[in-house]
């Protein structure tokens, strides 16, 4: 049909777009609403469509390219970007996209696309062979989950996705670190990371790096207070006495 082809190349588009493909706004209003009714396009959110596959219905870009698209600045993070990785242990039915300018979440097709406020500008990069898709580098991941776990994905997955990590490169994780410049943030990231630092390739430098910077103040690793809980006086971090066995008990919910 006319006009599907053209706007099949692209991930998502708006209707300036179809209005460039077709001259005026009267007539790409009528395309789209033709297409629509034909079941070649779906729309997303609002001024946000996408051509459909007809062989399978579905639209034929991924969550993560419709996560991209929420904004110009927008771009995967926290748990979303671990499941980009392949690293997460669950696919969540929520993607996390951090902006720069806020913007509405919406839903498509069961999925719930969340808004995060934008912290830091670094460490966003855009993924050889996929189109449409800016994501953290996984230091910053790595980095931004510790800082947020219990907004995100919570403290039993985040540990979950860390086992998955390979290696992280400590001079990205001293960056970001410093960006932030929470001295809780240094105590929760050296006293996870030092639990995984052979899996990770992590030196003691960096570990002591960490320990530099935590300051004098106690804190609770989890807002949940528990009879188990122990003082780290090492990290000063109130934490539970069995905290690296959570991720054998399981749970969680799988799409």
């Amino acid at each position: 049909m006319t006009g599907y082809k053209e706007l099949a190349k692209l991930n998502v588009f708006s209707i300036l777009d179809v209005e460039e493909l077709v001259g005026n706004k009267k007539t790409a209003y009528s395309l789209l609403n033709r297409l629509m009714k034909k079941g070649l396009v779906k729309k997303i959110r609002s001024n946000m469509y996408s051509c459909v596959n007809p062989a399978t219905e579905k639209v034929m870009v991924s969550r993560y390219q419709i996560a991209c698209a929420s904004s110009k600045s927008a771009y995967l993070s926290h748990h979303s970007a671990f499941e980009f990785y392949g690293l997460a242990n669950q696919v969540y039915y929520e993607v996390y996209i951090s902006s720069e300018t806020r913007f509405s979440e919406f839903e498509f097709e069961g999925i719930r696309y969340k808004y995060v406020a934008s912290k830091l500008n670094a460490g966003i990069v855009e993924p050889k062979n996929t189109e449409g898709v800016r994501v953290t580098d996984l230091e910053r991941t790595v980095i931004d989950s510790i800082k947020d776990f219990e907004k995100i994905g919570g403290f039993e997955e985040l540990l979950n996705c860390l086992e998955a990590v390979p290696y992280l490169v400590e001079n990205k994780l001293r960056k970001y670190l410093a960006d932030y410049a929470l001295q809780a943030l240094y105590q929760k990231t050296g006293f996870i990371l030092e639990h995984y630092m052979q899996d990770m390739q992590l030196s003691e430098e960096f570990i002591d790096y960490c320990k530099s910077k935590i300051g004098k103040s106690t804190r609770y690793l989890l807002k949940e207070r528990s009879e188990d809980n122990f003082y780290n006086n090492e990290w000063k971090l109130v934490v539970p006495e069995y905290l690296f066995n959570i991720t054998e008990q399981g749970g969680g919910e799988l799409v």
